[in-house]
């Protein structure tokens, strides 16, 4: 029989990263949550925890550790608990997103004891990490549920490939065979990032030759504006700069829509339901349909 107890500063130590955060979470020493471990690891027969730096979990421990945020999730669902009480709601997301229009979805005041767990991934990743439990709830581009799990359409976040005009007006005077656009820098989040690719592509543009990465939404923006590169920015973060002229799309009126879903598990608690139907307002306001 697992003991709660001890599974729970398991899960504050690789929440937190160290014995000393996991400690004051659960206002207790150091050493008690370091007893607490070996006594869990001893009970079980298995190792839980790499004590390297940061702490990191045993494929054993990752079991643990996610079997506890569904029995979490599953007292959610009962209604157990007090609403007061700290409800840690564990969700994936891309970074547009919460750069722009998620968070005013976020505020649940039914709940004042919601404590997200926010990470930012490519929706592989994400998916993968909804199917292994770790997380609650998946926003992502992929319109595929998982087992277990149903997937809503939210809309469209329009993104516009920009640049400032003067970028603009010096690589389509630099000589050259093939597109204007291949040969000028282009500016990706990270290595998963095929959004300007994929433009390019629909453009008879072929493939970017230079790319630059930044994986920030707010530091996209700003590299797009100092002329380090073009990119694809969601319309949401730029409509200023594109009314005064600051930014201009590289090729006139050729909007990209990309669709969101939001992902969740038919087992859904009320908390989750109630943060389903604010995502989904928020969307509606916002994303196109």
């Amino acid at each position: 029989m697992l003991e709660y107890r001890l599974l729970a500063a398991l899960a504050a130590v690789i929440e937190e990263g160290s014995f000393e955060r996991a400690a004051q979470r659960l206002y207790i020493t150091q050493s008690a949550v370091s007893q607490r471990i070996k006594q869990l690891e001893s009970r079980l027969g298995q190792a839980a925890l790499l004590r390297i730096s940061p702490p990191q979990p045993t494929a054993f421990g990752r079991q643990l550790h996610n079997h506890l945020r569904q029995v979490e999730q599953m007292e959610q669902q009962l209604g157990l608990g007090d609403p007061l009480e700290a409800v840690p709601v564990r969700l994936t997301v891309n970074a547009d997103s919460l750069a722009t229009w998620l968070p005013a979805a976020l505020s649940l005041p039914e709940y004042p004891g919601v404590r997200y767990h926010l990470s930012v991934e490519d929706q592989a990743v994400g998916l993968k990490r909804m199917k292994n439990g770790e997380v609650m709830a998946c926003l992502c581009a992929s319109a595929e549920a998982v087992n277990g799990g149903r997937v809503e359409f939210l809309g469209l976040l329009r993104y516009r490939a920009v640049a400032t005009p003067a970028f603009v007006a010096r690589y389509r005077a630099l000589p050259g065979q093939g597109h204007w656009l291949s040969r000028a820098p282009c500016l990706v989040f990270n290595q998963d990032d095929r959004l300007q690719h994929d433009y390019l592509a629909s453009q008879g543009a072929g493939s970017p030759q230079h790319c630059h990465y930044c994986p920030s939404s707010e530091g996209f923006v700003q590299c797009v504006e100092q002329g380090i590169a073009f990119g694809l920015i969601p319309e949401l973060q730029i409509r200023q700069q594109l009314a005064n002229g600051a930014l201009i799309e590289v090729l006139p009126d050729t909007p990209v829509d990309v669709p969101h879903y939001w992902h969740y598990w038919r087992a859904e608690s009320a908390v989750l339901k109630t943060l389903r139907l604010s995502v989904r307002e928020a969307a509606r306001q916002v994303l196109q349909t």
